[in-house]
């Protein structure tokens, strides 16, 4: 497969995003960035990163990047798996002794669960491919998923820590036995919580000193401090002011502002650090990250993993190299990918085949609030899109792009 990022495919994929995003009111702000055949290649800065203050985008504007935070919890991971502190088929309850005896649910519900032991134990491949038995509460609605919702306050950063969260969860039965199917969860926060445990290091010093520092990611954060919160983005749903994730809307209802960066509770550091989804970034943060990924493992004179890791983390690691479509488990409304031809690595998205949205290998992931990033090493790619819009299943923008990148226009 060839591609060529021409000016005029640029020019249509920035009239596409502005035409259909922009000035139909869908979204706040757009903003592309990419890289090809060894060269940064300036995208396109569109709309307002603060509607209420009309303030443009820039490429120096802070996103939340919501769950395209797990690749780069996944690879700070990897690292202590290289320096052989952890195995991938370590049982997890060698590090997280209470969930030894988790069982696997049957009946009840909250406060009555019943169940029965898993066919293995969950381990750390489990959790990085999202194998683990574990949910989110928000993406299906059984009773642990239920229970999730109960007992867990997604939208508060400060409502508990990771080690509450291990905690609960040790309480709760999993959905179903590991390694069985696959199910979008909060298995990387559970990593995130891994590394603390096993570098005896706080999560976010350890992130910042072997990834973000070497990286020189000055702005990927779990917070937005005072001197640079006037380049954070406001955050948009389509609805009422009141959204929740349960609620569905149309785009006639208008942008609703969700958060506002100047009483946002990204402007102090979280009590709950999530490696699932806690970190604000930039264009060029994440296309620091996204080169260290494609030049297999190192950016410069920064090196963060060995090669042959970064590509163990971009196999397909579902059974009999199935995609989603076949593996997933049945119901989930969202899991920032299509199912269809993909399947899932150690951390990323993988595609299985060739098609009109890319080659077999590229990898990536997505956040909620619509960002998306991919990396396509048969033709030295990298794609970023950042915006703020909630939630990131309402427009099909990302298969979109990537049609428009790999058509012949």
């Amino acid at each position: 497969m060839n591609v060529e990022l021409t000016e005029k495919k640029l020019l249509d994929i920035e009239n596409h995003i502005q035409e259909n995003y922009i000035q139909s009111g869908r979204f706040s702000c757009g903003a592309t960035l990419y890289y090809h055949n060894g060269s940064v290649i300036n995208g396109s800065l569109l709309g307002l990163m603060d509607i209420e203050r009309n303030k443009p985008v820039s490429r120096d504007t802070i996103f939340r990047i919501y769950s395209m935070t797990k690749p780069v919890t996944s690879v700070a991971f990897m690292r202590l798996f290289e320096l052989g502190l952890v195995s991938l088929d370590d049982p997890v309850h060698k590090f997280i002794p209470s969930w030894k005896d988790l069982i696997v649910y049957q009946s009840g519900n909250l406060n009555n669960f019943f169940g029965v032991p898993p066919s293995q134990p969950m381990t750390i491949k489990h959790l990085l491919t999202h194998q683990s038995g574990l949910t989110y509460g928000l993406m299906s609605d059984t009773k642990v998923d239920q229970a999730y919702r109960t007992l867990i306050n997604f939208a508060d950063p400060n409502s508990g820590t990771l080690d509450d969260l291990i905690d609960l969860l040790s309480n709760l039965p999993l959905l179903f036995s590991p390694g069985s199917a696959w199910n979008y969860s909060l298995s990387t926060d559970v990593i995130g919580y891994l590394i603390s445990v096993i570098s005896d290091m706080d999560f976010d010093e350890y992130l910042k000193k072997y990834i973000f520092d070497p990286l020189q990611m000055i702005d990927t954060d779990f917070y937005v401090p005072q001197e640079k919160i006037d380049r954070f983005a406001a955050n948009y749903v389509s609805g009422p002011s009141n959204y929740t994730l349960e609620q569905n809307f149309s785009e006639n209802d208008g942008l609703r502002l969700i958060d506002d960066p100047m009483a946002s509770i990204y402007s102090t550091k979280p009590s709950y650090l999530s490696g699932g989804g806690g970190l604000v970034s930039t264009l060029d943060d994440y296309m620091n990250f996204s080169r260290m990924l494609l030049n297999k493992g190192s950016l410069g004179d920064a090196f963060i993993l060995n090669p042959e890791t970064i590509e163990l983390m971009t196999e397909n690691h579902i059974p009999d190299n199935k995609d989603l479509t076949n593996f997933a488990m049945q119901g989930i409304r969202w899991a920032e990918s299509s199912f269809e031809d993909v399947g899932f690595g150690l951390g990323f998205s993988i595609h299985t085949t060739d098609s009109a949205e890319g080659s077999k290998g590229q990898y990536g992931w997505g956040g909620a609030a619509s960002t998306y990033f991919w990396i396509d090493p048969q033709i030295d790619l990298i794609c970023i899109f950042m915006t703020q819009f909630i939630p990131s299943y309402t427009y099909d923008i990302r298969n979109e792009l990537r049609r428009l990148v790999y058509s012949d226009i």
